[in-house]
């Protein structure tokens, strides 16, 4: 289950925040999309139909989400980031291939017990966590062994 677009413009309004056409128009896109997208990837989508708004109103917009928690930020390395609509009952971490960007969501991790040890030992009120694994993906390891046997 995801936030419903009537609930995050609640919770927006309730933020103090407007309900602008532009950002309607990116939470349009970002609710009816069930992958990570890059903030370039919203932008062209929402340009579409919006052609008037900017790239910078996008990422303005993808921040205020993020900060409220209403969607899912992927950091993918360096600057690069992708978003998703947060599902709130699901606590969710995320594989990311370096090669290709592709994201994987996996839900397991038990992570309670380090948790407490660093909250007893840095006297650290953890609220919660973000854990990103990266690596190589299936199709992209799959790739690497190709050339390299046709070397």
């Amino acid at each position: 289950m995801t936030f419903t677009q009537n609930k995050i413009a609640s919770i927006l309004r309730h933020r103090g925040y407007k309900i602008t056409p532009q950002r309607r128009a990116v939470l349009n896109i970002i609710s009816l999309s069930h992958d990570h997208l890059t903030p370039a990837a919203i932008y062209e989508k929402v340009h579409e139909e919006h052609p008037r708004i900017g790239l910078v109103t996008v990422y303005r917009t993808l921040d205020v989400l993020a900060e409220l928690g209403l969607i899912c930020e992927v950091h993918a390395g360096g600057s690069c980031r992708s978003y998703l609509m947060r599902r709130p009952a699901e606590h969710h971490h995320h594989l990311i291939c370096s090669d290709c960007g592709a994201v994987l969501d996996f839900t397991d991790c038990d992570l309670s017990n380090l948790e407490q040890r660093l909250a007893r030992e840095t006297h650290f009120e953890i609220k919660g966590h973000l854990l990103e694994f990266t690596g190589r993906c299936r199709d992209c390891k799959k790739g690497m062994k190709q050339k390299k046997a046709a070397r």
